[in-house]
């Protein structure tokens, strides 16, 4: 098992990305603390976790407010004598596919304030406690929006270049304390939109601002790629696992590119 005797926390544990990942965390060994606003969804996943044999513990969590990201953060260091991982995959509803010119401040502020601030607390909270043992893993998620010229997501765009600024950050400063930071890039996720997570309504406000369905944006975006299809969930968190595992070793500061090609390096 490739995280074997780890312990790893991820924030909006009960939504597409975040419920992949800890699958696969706790399908290589990691005893898994998920945390998010909503209970149920929480549960859900634990239950999967639990009948597979994984260890999983939940909480509710508001990752944008300092006070309850520290206090779960100094809980479950207290039971488990470490943070070894940590995943934010915190997702919000937001404006996306209206053009600049029509676009409000506070939509364009929104994804900004939101995205850079819950991965600044959730960071900060869990970076405190890796320091103590030398060594760690923080990783983020964002989407090539990060480097795209426009159309019609002008917020979304900034909120993935600070995220990959952050990572970039991050690494440099907490690399002497042995932790590791990376941010995992992949495209649109057609599950993630099946399965009716906050993605299912951007992707649905984008295609009926291009007048087309969400299967027609989906396949003109898989299209558009190298590979001519889109990222898979099981392929985010098998990329995930392999980060969070000592086989990346010596990678961090890193934006890992899972989107087919739509964008090179």
């Amino acid at each position: 098992m490739l995280l074997a005797n780890k312990t790893a926390v991820i924030y909006g544990g009960g939504g597409a990305i975040g419920s992949a990942v800890a699958r696969a965390f706790a399908r290589e060994g990691a005893a898994v603390f998920l945390a998010g606003r909503t209970l149920s969804k929480l549960d859900s996943v634990a239950s999967d976790i639990a009948a597979a044999g994984g260890t999983v513990e939940i909480a509710q969590v508001d990752a944008l407010d300092e006070g309850s990201v520290e206090n779960h953060a100094n809980e479950v260091a207290a039971k488990a004598g470490s943070i070894d991982i940590c995943l934010n995959a915190v997702g919000i509803d937001h404006i996306q596919g209206t053009p600049v010119m029509e676009l409000s401040l506070d939509d364009y502020e929104y994804p900004v304030q939101v995205y850079t601030r819950t991965h600044f607390i959730t960071s900060r909270a869990v970076a405190r406690h890796m320091a103590k043992n030398g060594t760690g893993v923080i990783l983020m998620l964002t989407t090539p929006a990060a480097r795209m010229p426009g159309p019609g997501f002008m917020g979304h765009s900034v909120a993935c270049a600070g995220i990959e600024a952050m990572t970039r950050h991050l690494a440099g400063e907490l690399g002497s304390y042995g932790i590791r930071v990376n941010c995992i890039r992949p495209h649109m996720i057609p599950e993630a939109e099946a399965i009716g997570s906050h993605s299912q309504d951007v992707f649905r406000r984008v295609a009926d601002r291009a007048g087309i369905t969400t299967a027609q944006m989906l396949e003109g975006a898989a299209a558009g790629t190298l590979l001519k299809r889109l990222p898979t969930l099981s392929e985010v968190a098998n990329t995930a696992v392999f980060l969070a595992s000592d086989h990346a070793a010596s990678m961090t500061g890193t934006v890992i590119n899972l989107n087919s090609g739509v964008m090179l390096d």
